[in-house]
């Protein structure tokens, strides 16, 4: 039970890391892997395995479209070891149930594919309420622009976050971005923005590393 209770219709900061810090991806089929989970899971209606999953949609001939969702994910990135979300919470405990389908399935992915056992992820995932839209729109810029604000390099072809999205790159249909988009005059500015704000961000982070080096 969290201290806090997540409260449906509002937007929250969502972040955990690998065990010990370890990487909890190590190829692209691991990244695709959890992205397809963060569509399918994204129902009200009990998901087993996505192999079940699939096998009933392929039978039934119904999209995850046209289900009811338990969280709006409006934006996201996947790291090496570590993932943001940025999450609207549809209806009681929907964030809960999410990622606790997002982090069971993934992790039994991963232990079976490579041959270990245990846990993944560094206990229960972390929550912090988006109370106002400058920090929504100010965190938006940090989740999407995440890989490069942590120095992994240029995030320019990393496709495994919303940034292309946001962007006009291509449309995965994972995220629903009008929350954010609505409020720039199109995906140019916002990219402007995220620019602005990411460069802000990486430069505070090594400014507060090199601090505590020294």
């Amino acid at each position: 039970m969290r201290k806090q209770p997540l409260i449906t219709g509002e937007y929250y900061h969502i972040y955990n890391r690998g065990v010990d810090k370890r990487k909890i991806f190590l190829s692209d089929k691991d990244y695709f892997r959890f992205l397809t989970s963060m569509k399918e899971f994204n129902q009200v209606d009990p998901i087993f395995s996505l192999y079940w999953h699939n096998q009933q949609k392929r039978k039934q001939d119904v999209g995850v479209g046209h289900l009811q969702k338990l969280v709006e994910i409006v934006c996201y990135c996947l790291n090496p070891n570590h993932i943001h979300l940025i999450l609207k919470q549809l209806i009681k405990n929907g964030i809960s149930e999410f990622m606790k389908r997002l982090g069971g399935g993934y992790t039994n992915y991963f232990n079976h594919h490579y041959k270990r056992s245990g846990v993944l992820f560094q206990g229960k995932f972390k929550s912090v309420h988006i109370k106002k839209n400058p920090y929504l729109l100010y965190l938006s810029a940090y989740v999407n622009r995440n890989y490069f604000i942590h120095g992994y390099g240029d995030d320019s072809s990393w496709p495994y976050s919303s940034f292309w999205d946001y962007t006009g790159k291509r449309n995965s249909g994972i995220c629903d971005m009008n929350v954010i988009l609505d409020q720039f005059k199109n995906k140019n500015e916002y990219r402007e923005f995220a620019q602005e704000n990411a460069l802000h961000l990486k430069e505070k982070k090594e400014t507060e590393k090199y601090l505590l080096e020294q």
